[in-house]
Formats: structure tokens, C-alpha cells, sequence
């Protein structure tokens, strides 16, 4: 087992956000005796948008989240080491709706011959033989133009065009090519026969259908990495609100941050922020140029709303999640937290959640539990997924800051915040709010320890070497 070292000489690190970035640069930080660590984080518990809690006895998440066997060895060693034998190895059970028929996700060859509607099968061949024909491309590339383009009229049509508009709320001619690069693991019908053999016993390559899991949700991964990161000496503070960064010359001075209605000044020359990159650039004192300011205010994200059914059964059903990508039903995914550990306990209860993407101001933002929960009942009927059982408790969470939203101007915006904070000397932003970049915890957790390998116990940056990282996370891709 690790011990701690005397830090008191290295430099001082502040770190805005404990979601998995955030934790996972700090323990591996505390891992290398780099510098001394403090975490800002306004919730009063690790995990973000990646956390998890308890209801009525039910481990749930905010939303449907997986950790896919993708991390590098230390990382997936750690997890090991520190979960024990809470780590599950999960089989993963997904279904989705299309056009009134159920079918398993991931895609698998024998239910794709059963259930496939034939008028979606027939329209997806002709698509694929019109591919053969030569066609002249006009305008710039976008995510409508790039996947049609690669998977054709009709499975455009009825799943990613009307899953697009409801994840993101525009029009998918709007969203700039990069929601297909970062959202779309197959974005040709190529990929998706490769993903549909990857299931075939026999050509199925390692943890294909499968996922890493905890038994307390998967919130645990970011807990047991905070409670390490803390054993080796790193201070987390929950419930500081973030007020500020202050700097002098170019160079960072001092962290402001709200706890308990006081007010408190960190002195040190470091932040890294995982923060939302909007919410850091108009934190930062003096304030950045008006240019810098305006892009702050012109990238948006996706909200979402989490509705959670407590249902008196012990199980809704066998799988863990279930899409739902035509636009007449409201809300894009529903799981059931206890399939994902297969969970036996609480007999005669289950929970159901529900991701309605939304936003402030729209009507079913400020719904009560009670009219959201019976919107959702409503709409699981027509889904073909009737609730029977007693609804005991209704609970719902609001996300403000689900989803960036990729814009055909976001890049402009993005590259000038960027730029602005990458001059400002012990300045760094990184994670899915601090890059705008819809990933997974496996892409978060190696972000977050490549920052840590990139500093050196003297306080110096390898900036070169962080550049290449950088380029390498550009190329993933997000998974549910």
C-alpha cells in the first residue's frame, strides 16, 4: 500500500470539479508525490454528473452510465485494487424501439432477422445500393450530410436524425460534423455490420457486449478514487461554490470559492479546471478580452431531466436500458439500476429512470415529480412498456449541463477560450465540461492521468507533451 509523503515543498495544485477528471487527477497527483492537491467541489459528494445516491434502498445514477473496458492497465489496476470485489463484469441487455418494434442493443445478427421491421430492412439495402453510385457532395460537411452520406436515407430518418433533435434540441442540418465524430460510433453501414459480427460467438473480440460496473453504482469509481486520492493527503472540499480566479502578470495568483457563506482565498500558481470551460473563462480576474467573453456566452449545452419511478416489484424487466429514438416518445433512454449489478435486494421494490432532455424555460423544466411521473407512465404505454406495478415514490433531478451542444460556430468559440486559458501560465482545462467534449469516464480517467504525468514535482508543465495527448482524445468517441 502506498504511504503518504511529505508534500509541503512541491507545488500546490487546485482543482475545480470532482467529477472523474477532476478525482483521477488528484489521486494520481497525490499517486506520484507531484504536489500538494485541494478539490473544489459545490456538491457535497464526488461523482458529478457521473455520481450516484440512494433511493428507497436502490443505487441509482444520474442517468445510464457504463465503464467500458478501454482504460490503460494502471488505471484498470487501480480500480481493481480499490473496489475490490465491489467491481462487477457485466453482460449488457439493451433494447430499442424502432418503428413499434423492440430490438436488442448491442445489435445481435438473429434478433436483427426476427424483429427488423421489413419495410426499415428493404429501405436500409436500397440505401446501400444507391452508395455505389457516384454522387457530388455540395456545401461543407455536417453532421446531417456526414451520416446520410454514410448510412443512408432511412436509417438516418428513423433513428439518429430524430434522436439528434431530441438529445440536442436543433435540427441536425445545425450540428457541425463533430457531433457525428464524438456521438456516432457507427456512422457507416460498414461499421455497423462490423459491430452486428462482433456479437457472432466466435468472432466476438474481448469485452465486446460487456462492461465494468460497481455495487453501489457508478459513483463508486469516482468515491473509492477520491477516498485514495484523500488517504495520500489530498484536501477535498465539498460544498464550495467556485467564485473566481485571480491573476497577476500572467500568472496565476490566488483561487476564490464560497463555503458555508464565508468567503476563502486559496494562494497558489496552479488550477486545473474541469469545470464548464464557459463558466472558467468569466470566473477569471482580471477579465478575459471582450472577444474571449463573447464565446463564452455563445456555446451551449443540453439539459436533461432524470426521472426516477419507484416501482413495488421486484424487477420491470430483463433488460438494463431501453432507447427510444422516435421523437413521439419525449424522453431518449430508460434503465432500471438494478439490472445493471443485478442487484436482489430490496425485495418488492425497483426504480426505473427516465432522461427527458430539456432546458430551463421549456414547460416540462418547472413540471412537478408528480406531473412528470405520470407523463412518463403515459408515455411508456404508448412505448408498449405499460407500469402495472404500485408507483410508491416519484423523484426527479435536473442537469443543466448535460450535453455540449456542437454547433456549426462552435469550434471558433472553443478554439478562442481555449487558446486565451492555455496562455495564461499554470492554467489548465481538461474533462468533459473543461474540453466541450461528450466523453465517457474511460476517456476522463486517462485524461486526467496523462495532466498528472505531464507535471513535474518542480511545478514545470510539459506542454509539448500534453499537446500530443490532447490530439490523441480528439479521435474518441462516446459509447452508451
Amino acid at each position: 500500500m502506498q504511504e503518504k509523503v511529505d508534500l509541503s515543498a512541491r507545488p500546490h495544485v487546485v482543482i475545480l470539479g470532482a467529477g472523474p477528471a477532476g478525482v483521477g487527477a488528484a489521486l494520481r497527483l497525490m499517486q506520484k508525490g507531484t504536489a500538494r492537491v485541494t478539490v473544489l467541489e459545490q456538491q457535497s459528494k464526488p461523482g458529478g454528473n457521473a455520481g450516484s445516491f440512494d433511493l428507497e434502498g436502490v443505487y441509482c445514477d444520474y442517468g445510464s452510465h457504463r465503464l467500458f473496458a478501454k482504460l490503460p492497465p494502471n488505471i484498470m489496476q487501480d480500480l481493481r485494487r480499490l473496489l475490490g470485489p465491489d467491481l462487477y463484469y457485466q453482460v449488457r441487455h439493451g433494447s430499442i424501439l424502432l418503428r413499434g418494434h423492440w430490438i436488442h442493443f448491442p445489435l445481435k445478427p438473429m434478433d436483427l432477422l426476427l424483429r427488423l421491421p421489413k419495410s426499415f430492412a428493404f429501405g436500409v439495402l436500397g440505401d446501400t445500393a444507391r452508395k455505389l453510385l457516384p454522387r457530388k457532395s455540395s456545401g461543407a460537411p455536417t453532421f446531417a450530410t456526414v451520416l446520410e452520406q454514410g448510412l443512408g436515407r432511412t436509417v438516418c430518418r428513423d433513428f439518429f436524425f430524430p434522436y439528434a433533435r431530441k438529445i440536442w434540441g436543433v435540427a441536425p442540418e445545425k450540428l457541425d460534423i463533430m457531433a457525428a465524430q464524438r456521438r456516432v460510433t457507427g456512422s457507416s453501414i460498414g461499421k455497423i455490420l462490423r459491430k452486428i459480427s462482433a456479437q457472432i460467438p466466435g468472432l466476438k473480440p474481448p469485452h465486446a457486449g460487456r462492461f465494468y460496473y460497481a455495487r453501489r453504482g457508478f459513483g463508486q469509481f469516482t468515491e473509492c478514487l477520491c477516498e485514495e486520492a484523500q488517504r495520500l493527503g489530498a484536501e477535498f472540499k465539498f460544498g464550495a461554490r467556485f467564485l473566481g480566479v485571480e491573476r497577476e502578470n500572467g500568472r496565476i495568483k490566488a483561487v476564490r470559492y464560497q463555503l458555508g457563506g464565508e468567503v476563502f482565498e486559496i494562494p497558489t500558481g496552479i488550477v486545473w479546471s474541469t469545470i464548464p470551460i464557459s463558466v472558467l473563462v468569466q470566473g477569471v480576474h482580471p477579465e478575459a478580452p471582450r472577444e474571449v467573453l463573447d464565446s463564452s456566452r455563445s456555446i451551449t449545452y443540453r439539459g436533461m431531466i432524470l426521472i426516477y419511478l419507484v416501482l413495488e416489484q421486484d424487477r420491470f424487466g430483463r433488460f438494463d436500458a431501453y432507447y427510444f429514438p422516435e421523437e413521439s416518445i419525449p424522453i431518449s433512454r430508460l434503465s432500471e439500476p438494478k439490472n445493471f449489478n443485478n442487484a436482489t435486494e430490496p425485495r418488492g421494490r425497483t426504480v426505473l429512470c427516465a432522461e427527458l432532455p430539456s432546458d430551463p424555460g421549456r414547460p416540462e423544466w418547472d413540471m412537478s415529480d408528480g406531473e412528470l411521473g405520470d407523463r412518463l407512465c403515459e408515455w411508456m404505454g404508448r412505448a408498449g412498456l405499460p407500469v402495472t406495478a404500485r408507483v410508491l415514490k416519484v423523484v426527479t433531478r435536473r442537469l443543466r449541463q448535460a450535453y455540449p451542444v456542437y454547433l456549426q460556430d462552435y469550434a471558433t468559440h472553443l478554439s478562442r477560450m481555449d487558446d486565451w486559458i492555455h496562455g495564461i501560465d499554470g492554467m489548465l482545462t481538461f474533462g468533459r465540461q473543461g474540453l466541450f467534449a461528450h466523453d465517457n469516464t474511460h476517456h476522463a480517467l486517462p485524461m486526467a492521468y496523462a495532466a498528472a504525468d505531464c507535471l513535474s514535482p518542480e511545478g514545470i508543465f510539459d506542454h509539448e507533451r500534453w499537446a500530443e495527448c490532447r490530439q490523441q482524445f480528439k479521435s474518441d468517441a462516446v459509447e452508451d
